[in-house]
């Protein structure tokens, strides 16, 4: 099975922690030469100095906030178009009701969400068609399968990602290039224990109670850990996955009630 991904550039958003940090850690063991993408720049720093370069890669970053669509273009536009990878992982919306949501948290998620992955396919498009290589992995949520209760403006939102990406890879796909989704469940991450403190407040429960009752959705019995999600995109970035293409894969311990 080839997995090589020497000499080939990826991007990495949202890459100074969680599933992000974790994509950018296996792809540079593949081989791949990585630019972080973060808003954080000390974090940045740490995430540059724990990447692999036993193999001769060089690695980069770009200090960018993710809210500011036009500082992201401004400075994307530095970058050159020789990328093959692109991984967008951006923090989810805030949670809560879908009734109690304004109509400004929509085009907020909607901006940080689908317009940035527009602008960073853009960028990278026409060097991937060049190369005859591409591959283009969005992070997401099971929630394009089965929205989750209490994260409306999120739902809503991943499920617009997902279609805009099932698109993008019938349009590309003749050129070696895919596109696909990878649909986390619940994954020890900073944003999770976010969601399981907000729920614990509202149901007057403790964390414990909030996370042992996630836990026992899942068949798996745990939360999953980012470098497990980490694995399904290297995976999906790699020559060996050349002919998979337009699919929302779960990474969710088979929580997901339906195929």
């Amino acid at each position: 099975m080839n997995l090589d991904l020497k000499n080939k550039n990826a991007i990495v958003c949202g890459s100074t922690q969680g599933i992000g940090e974790a994509s950018a850690i296996e792809l540079a063991k593949l081989g791949a030469n990585i630019t972080l993408i973060a808003r954080n720049e000390s974090k940045l720093l740490n995430v540059l100095n724990e990447l692999d370069k036993s193999q001769g890669q060089t690695h980069s970053f770009l200090c960018i906030d993710f809210s500011d669509s036009d500082s992201l273009k401004e400075k994307i536009d530095t970058l050159s178009d020789d990328y093959h990878i692109l991984i967008n992982n951006t923090g989810g919306p805030a949670g809560g009701p879908i009734t109690d949501a304004e109509t400004s948290f929509f085009e907020d998620a909607f901006r940080m969400h689908l317009i940035n992955n527009q602008i960073l396919v853009q960028k990278v498009v026409k060097g991937m068609k060049a190369a005859g290589f591409g591959r283009i992995i969005n992070i997401i949520s099971t929630s394009v399968k089965a929205p989750i209760p209490g994260l409306g403006v999120s739902n809503t939102i991943r499920a617009a990602v997902a279609n805009w990406a099932k698109t993008l890879s019938i349009e590309v796909g003749a050129y070696g290039i895919t596109v696909n989704n990878v649909l986390p469940g619940f994954t020890d991450t900073n944003r999770l224990k976010t969601l399981i403190t907000k729920k614990a407040s509202v149901q007057g429960k403790t964390e414990e109670e909030i996370a042992n009752t996630m836990k026992s959705s899942v068949p798996a019995n745990r939360f999953g850990q980012a470098y497990e999600t980490a694995n399904a995109v290297a995976f999906l970035c790699s020559p060996a996955a050349s002919y998979i293409n337009g699919i929302n894969l779960p990474v969710d311990g088979g929580r997901t009630a339906s195929l």
